[in-house]
């Protein structure tokens, strides 16, 4: 099959002289490559999913606002 691929013209210069001094072709030097590359990358690992940690508790502070950052802040944060 024939394409277009855009290469960084030092890149291609490179895989050119490499394949000149193996008597190989451009195209076969360029599939190898691919190949390789798609062979080393295998398939995407999965994250491991999110687990929150919690504590035992009675839950939130009277009158502490999780939406408000200055509050939470000026409680956990600022010196007392």
């Amino acid at each position: 099959m024939r394409t277009t691929v855009r290469l960084d013209e030092r890149l291609l210069r490179e895989a050119k002289r490499f394949a000149a001094q193996r008597g190989r072709t451009f195209t076969s030097v360029l599939e190898d490559a691919l190949r390789q590359f798609l062979a080393s990358s295998g398939s995407p690992k999965r994250a491991r999913p999110f687990r929150m940690l919690t504590f035992r508790g009675n839950g939130l502070r009277p009158g502490v606002d999780l939406d408000d950052s200055a509050a939470l802040w000026d409680l956990t944060e600022k010196p007392r």
